[in-house]
């Protein structure tokens, strides 16, 4: 069981006989009133996203979600295929399965499938990624200074915040979890 004041970004839960992962969630505690817990939630099955408001003291019982490592092959057109890396196995699943959990994700890339009762619901990517940046502006001496950041387009077509004196061609490590440029590779 989880409570609700334990909610946290990606944590899943069975609610209504349904499976919810948590996108977005906010402890709110008001002058007047007792506290609550506003959440973004998805239906990983059908997709479906809500808002819901928890009490704190609101508990659930936890998604029991299954974690198997596979890499990401390629993608033909709307399907992205992934291998079992012990069977050798492939699978192929649709853009709207995915979201964009795979905006940090090239070929030959591991990753970590998340179903539920055999669904594939989510694509977990390694925590810090290196990719090559093919277009953003030029950096000028000196830029190193001031922490302004400019748009710079990955290789996987993402968009990131970069500070100034990044060049197009270099590679960047970047954290997958919030999308942010952490340093040069």
């Amino acid at each position: 069981m989880i409570q609700a004041s334990e909610f946290r970004n990606g944590v899943t839960f069975e609610m209504d006989e349904q499976v919810y992962q948590i996108i977005e969630f906010q402890h709110v505690k008001p002058g007047k009133g007792a506290a609550f817990v506003r959440t973004k939630i998805r239906n990983v099955i059908t997709g479906g996203t809500t808002e819901k408001t928890f009490n704190p003291n609101d508990k659930m019982p936890k998604a029991r979600i299954e974690r198997k490592e596979m890499e990401y092959l390629y993608n033909d057109g709307d399907l992205y295929y992934f291998m079992d890396t012990e069977t050798y196995e492939q699978m192929p699943l649709s853009q709207e399965s995915l979201g964009d959990s795979l905006k940090f994700v090239k070929e030959n890339m591991k990753v970590i499938m998340l179903s539920f009762k055999g669904n594939v619901f989510g694509v977990e990517p390694p925590t810090f990624v290196e990719l090559t940046i093919t277009e953003t502006e030029p950096g000028f001496k000196g830029d190193t200074a001031t922490g302004s950041t400019k748009p710079a387009t990955l290789e996987t077509g993402a968009i990131i915040k970069v500070p100034l004196f990044v060049n197009e061609g270099e590679k960047v490590r970047i954290d997958t979890r919030t999308g942010e440029y952490m340093e040069r590779a």
